[in-house]
């Protein structure tokens, strides 16, 4: 290997000292100083009557830019310290005063965007034809139509004060909950107490015995936390259809559509195509059971690896990240330079070690224009396009950098697009570079294991949860309510084709416990479709696709989901015809891998 990349991330960078530091500490203060003036300038501000107020409606803009930054940077500091560390208690008390400012700032839009949504339709239009509004016209707009979408001033304003220990504190206190659960199981006659994340890595074990021994540790130790878990996600969801209510909102998938740019019909489409080729998947499952040598998968084998004798490969993180610049390279020399970048400059937090949280991500930082990745690294092709995905995200945020910064808040569906891209890049390179059969057919599954990530998994967290929100308008659901919720959920996603399923999944995914983006399970099938059509168009394309993509990326942030995909693939998003065309690529893989396999 040329390079030794550090397995360990440097946020020193962005704030030196930890939890503890000083720089965060004055930049929060100095930052409060800002929030207030600009609480006081909204206050102040009288809603134009013609365009020669539209000095000072630019200024408040500016303003709640540089505001938002500092928050921005701190929340995403304060998450990669408690990420790191779950022990880390300083850096969940800063991120408590961070959610305050937070809801301040957002009490202080929404008073704003009111004003601004008073604006008579024809000053309106002459404004934003004004230098300095035609960029982000779009988002504006938005502004200016949810506003009217919500309840008034004083609603909105309990709402967003109330929020700070209803959605925020219920999040919180899961965080908190996962920090304690510990996973004690015994493999090969040793004991081994293992944080929930450690846990959740060894259920890709390549030996089922062992897969099921820390499942069955792994799910006692959520169902033993059964009801902190019940009365967290009751209380969280309960916070959130009584902000509905306030809000006159009916449909409890309105907001995560609205959050997510796009039409309901979209929604449907996709979803309804997947249903249409669920069998072939079912196929690939049973097929999968056989070449394990079992009568039907469990839930712990879905993603449990096909291991072949002298084909069990594994990558330092080394091997790895040089695998991720090369096939880049082949694609877009301006993305392997970025992850190059990513790994010399220390972006990346991968180490496998205790008290890590489990899972991974990418957040960033707005004022340092840079970002962080969070994942834990065992070597396994899977966890090599794991990194990928999340350098895909990584390269989104920095190809906008120096877009207008209201420009740079895309949605999570456009998000998952570019980190999905990214990890199918290395996914398909990894299949086709592969020496031997045996060595195709493991990594074959393993990309296909991300179509039945997509398709069933993330399938069954969308039912769970579409049916959990109208149960709990009823009432709080026990825990063998949510129990029987989630498995009768995973049995529709899998078309029942497994033999034991996971119960307790609704408590231990954090993703439902998240505060700010409700229903945060479809944006993932979307981006992984999305970005099968992209890929698709890339490789037609070769290399004079690679601006075309980033164009793209840049106007993920200033258009819905429909116009982006008009403006370039020329497609229509509500139809059947893209979404059939993306998961006919998918089906590929599997016809391959079911003739590969036929004689095994």
């Amino acid at each position: 290997m040329s390079k030794e990349y550090s397995l360990v991330w440097d946020l020193d960078s962005i704030y030196s000292g930890g939890s503890s530091s000083t720089e965060l500490q004055t930049a929060l203060k100095e930052n409060k100083q800002e929030l207030d003036q600009f609480v006081q300038n909204v206050k102040d501000w009288q809603i134009p009557e013609n365009t020669d107020d539209a000095s000072t409606f630019l200024i408040l803009i500016n303003q709640n830019a540089d505001v938002a930054r500092v928050l921005l940077t701190a929340s995403s500091y304060l998450e990669c310290l408690a990420s790191a560390d779950v022990m880390d208690e300083r850096a969940l008390e800063l991120a408590a005063l961070v959610y305050q400012h937070q809801s301040i700032l957002k009490t202080a839009e929404d008073e704003w965007y009111e004003k601004f949504a008073q604006i008579s339709d024809r000053v309106w239009k002459e404004i934003l034809q004004q230098n300095g509004f035609e960029q982000i016209a779009f988002v504006l707009n938005e502004a200016r139509t949810n506003r009217k979408k919500k309840g008034t001033k004083e609603v909105e304003k309990t709402i967003n004060a109330l929020s700070v220990d209803g959605y925020r504190g219920w999040s919180d206190h899961y965080d908190t909950i996962v920090s304690k659960v510990r996973v004690k199981v015994e493999i090969d006659g040793e004991i081994k107490d293992l944080s929930a994340g450690q846990a959740l890595n060894m259920l890709n074990h390549p030996k089922r015995e062992v897969r099921q021994a820390v499942f069955k540790a792994y799910s006692n130790s959520w169902q033993e936390n059964g009801r902190l878990f019940a009365d967290t996600l009751n209380h969280l969801a309960g916070f959130r259809l009584a902000t509905y209510e306030m809000r006159n909102w009916e449909n409890v998938l309105a907001e995560p559509l609205s959050i997510n740019r796009m039409e309901q019909g979209t929604l449907d489409a996709m979803w309804n195509v997947i249903r249409e080729h669920k069998s072939t998947f079912v196929t690939f499952l049973n097929r999968k059971a056989k070449l394990l040598g079992i009568p039907k998968l469990s839930f712990y084998d879905v993603e449990a690896p096909l291991v072949f004798e002298g084909e069990s490969k594994k990558y330092s993180f080394q091997e790895g990240a040089e695998f991720i610049i090369q096939q880049f390279q082949k694609f877009s020399p301006k993305m392997a330079h970025f992850a190059e970048h990513a790994f010399q400059n220390r972006w990346i937090e991968a180490e496998d070690r205790d008290n890590k949280r489990p899972g991974g991500f990418c957040t960033d930082f707005p004022v340092a224009k840079e970002s962080r990745i969070f994942m834990t690294y065992d070597g396994a092709p899977g966890t090599v396009a794991t990194l990928a995905h999340e350098l895909g995200h990584a390269f989104h945020s920095y190809v906008i950098r120096d877009e207008p910064f209201e420009n740079t808040d895309y949605a999570m569906n456009v998000a998952e697009t570019a980190s999905t891209f990214a990890e199918m890049i290395i996914a398909d390179a990894s299949v086709k570079e592969a020496t031997s059969k045996e060595e195709k057919i493991t990594l074959l599954e393993d990309k296909i294991g991300r179509s039945i990530a997509f398709f069933m998994n993330i399938h069954a967290r969308f039912l769970f949860e579409t049916r959990f929100y109208e149960a709990r308008k009823k009432g709080i659901l026990s825990v063998d309510a949510l129990n029987r919720l989630m498995e009768e959920a995973q049995r529709e996603a899998y078309l029942d084709t497994l033999d034991e399923y996971h119960p307790q999944f609704w408590a231990s995914k954090l993703h439902f416990y998240i505060s700010e983006v409700p229903f945060y399970n479809f944006p993932y099938t979307f981006g992984y479709l999305f970005s099968l059509g992209i890929y698709h168009k890339a490789i037609q394309e070769g290399d004079s696709y690679e601006d075309k993509y980033i164009a793209l990326l840049k106007d993920t942030g200033s258009m819905t989901t429909e116009e982006l995909a008009k403006k370039h693939l020329g497609v229509d998003l509500t139809k059947p015809d893209f979404w059939e065309s993306a998961v006919q690529i998918t089906v590929q893989d599997v016809e391959e891998f079911l003739s590969l396999t036929e004689d095994l």
